[in-house]
């Protein structure tokens, strides 16, 4: 009668695992690499171990998802990429058929998860990163909530302080691209009174926090001293200086030296002086520069600029010289 039971239980066993193709050990029993189809339809390829998965392989289910990695024990252990039917993935570590340790999650709708997983949810630190803004989320995590200290980031600002359920409380800091960081903090709005009913219905919808700034600063950004090198043409800083300052010299001898030449003009001959006011008085240019030639400043040494001789001197001087 034991006889008959031990049978019948090996034939339920095998009928349980489904069709097998594959190696045995010396018992008959899955031991090896072989390939397999379960009755529910799902089939396995892969290593085995006295009947069990053990090792790597592939198991792909009815529904079209299917896993590639690490077995132990029939259960994924170990480090394997899961390709889940709805186009999402995680590839990452696994202990007793779960999620746990390192892994990345890439979501259906395009969203991405990188860090540390326990018990099949986002725990400890990771980052995820919204697809249809850009944002990305960074700091700590409780059992798939937002918790902790974190940075959200924005495509052109992000905010830093603490999260619980998944929103920002207390305090914190903006910190914006232009140059600058709001201080603040994040405040519960007081609400009113409600029975003790209402308040059991509303644990789980409380009002989400208003942002109170407190200050703004400035963003300091630490630039190195860096002297600049001048080219060998260039030469050194302070010829430029040098260079300046001869320059304005030079600029003040000829003023001096046409102070001069005027002088000398003066003691020409008279019929030279005279076909000069004369050419200054009806020049054609003259009557739209009268203004401007006729008020000129004195230099430094009080002496007037050529040219600056009145119209009357002129004429007593040809008069004179007739």
């Amino acid at each position: 009668m034991s006889d008959l039971s031990s049978e019948e239980a090996e034939e339920e066993a095998e009928a349980y695992l489904g069709e097998y193709d594959g190696e045995r050990n010396s018992e008959g029993e899955r031991h090896g690499r072989g390939k397999a189809e379960l009755p529910n339809g799902d089939t396995y390829e892969g290593e085995y171990e006295h009947s069990l998965r053990n090792g790597q392989g592939t198991y792909r289910f009815k529904n079209g998802a299917f896993y590639v990695g690490e077995y132990l024990q029939n259960k994924k252990h170990g480090h394997g990429t899961f390709y889940y039917p709805d186009g999402s993935k995680y590839e990452g570590s696994w202990v007793d058929d779960q999620r746990h340790g390192y892994g990345e999650y890439t979501y259906a709708n395009g969203d991405s998860y990188a860090g540390e997983w326990f018990n099949d949810n986002r725990h400890g630190q990771g980052t995820y990163i919204y697809k249809d803004t850009g944002s990305k989320y960074v700091g700590g995590w409780v059992n798939g909530i937002q918790e902790g200290e974190a940075e959200l980031i924005h495509l052109n600002h992000r905010y830093r302080g603490k999260f619980l359920n998944g929103i920002p409380v207390g305090r914190g800091k903006y910190i914006f691209d232009i140059g600058c960081e709001q201080h603040g903090e994040y405040i519960q709005p007081e609400e009113e009174d409600k029975g003790e009913e209402e308040e059991e219905e509303e644990l789980s919808l409380l009002a989400a926090p208003k942002w109170k700034a407190t200050e703004i600063t400035k963003l300091i950004h630490w630039m190195p001293n860096v002297e600049k090198t001048p080219s060998p043409s260039e030469g050194p800083p302070a010829a430029a200086d040098e260079t300046v300052e001869e320059t304005a010299a030079d600029e003040k001898d000829k003023m001096r030296t046409s102070a001069v030449t005027d002088e000398s003009a003066e003691s020409r001959d008279d019929e030279l002086s005279v076909h000069k006011a004369s050419s200054e008085v009806f020049s054609p240019m003259k009557d739209t520069e009268e203004e401007d030639e006729g008020i000129k400043e004195e230099d430094n040494e009080g002496e007037e600029y050529p040219g600056t001789d009145s119209l009357e001197d002129k004429e007593d001087e040809s008069k004179e010289a007739e």
